[in-house]
């Protein structure tokens, strides 16, 4: 059974009209280690995040404690810690559990960033909770920290059409193109990420939810705009 994880005080009710919840203290990026991951669809999460530190002149060192690579930056007059679990997808939840557990972190000042194939291509959108949507990283982070109380930003990749094709779809390297939109859709988090880290979520996600898409590719038409529902 898992180690309770410290309770959240800063965190209003779910629902709150004022549209704030805990400022951040983590924000995960989920992906694969390895070169041969590096540019597949999976690791979306490690893009961002990789891109978080370069921004803020921070750098990722390996973190043998917390089975992953870690980085602090300041964000928002927040110390706020960076991670990349190096324990491959479905074990993402042995390195968020580790470190959340060392520091104290309680799931509401944890933001998981990683790809969604049930989003089209380019599209991010916010969600506090919820169920791991068929998402083995997810689901191993909700076994670990015991409770799916932890916010994630999830960056759209499309779905190719037939739910044998995942596999391999995900770990499959990016075509330029549409390698492209989901930077612009980092880029596009990035910018709120600071609203998000002081636990303005409303603004943040007003911006995101409300963003211009090029047209999509065959990739992205495939996963209709009813799957992108929150």
């Amino acid at each position: 059974m898992p180690v309770p994880l410290p309770t959240s005080n800063t965190a209003p009710a779910r629902g709150e009209s004022n549209g704030r919840l805990a400022p951040l203290r983590l924000v995960v990026g989920l992906g694969n280690p390895g070169p041969q991951y590096a540019d597949t669809r999976h690791n979306a999460g490690f893009w961002l995040v990789d891109e978080l530190a370069y921004q803020q002149s921070g750098q990722f060192r390996p973190d043998a404690k917390f089975h992953g690579d870690t980085c602090r930056i300041v964000l928002a007059d927040r110390d706020i810690w960076l991670l990349k679990p190096m324990t491959f997808m479905n074990r993402s939840g042995q390195a968020v559990a580790a470190l959340a557990r060392f520091h104290r972190i309680a799931p509401p000042e944890i933001l998981v960033v990683h790809d969604e194939l049930d989003l089209p291509l380019g599209t991010v959108r916010l969600k506090r909770a919820g169920g791991p949507g068929g998402h083995n990283g997810l689901r191993d982070i909700i076994a670990q920290l015991g409770g799916n109380d932890f916010a994630r930003l999830r960056l759209g990749i499309g779905h190719p059409g037939d739910s044998r094709d995942v596999l391999g779809y995900v770990l499959h390297r990016t075509p330029q193109a549409e390698r492209t939109l989901i930077e612009d859709a980092i880029a596009d988090s990035l910018r709120e990420l600071p609203r998000i880290a002081a636990g303005d979520w409303a603004k943040a996600m007003q911006t995101l939810h409300s963003r211009r898409l090029e047209p999509s590719s065959p990739a992205s038409a495939a996963s209709s705009a009813n799957r992108a529902s929150d």
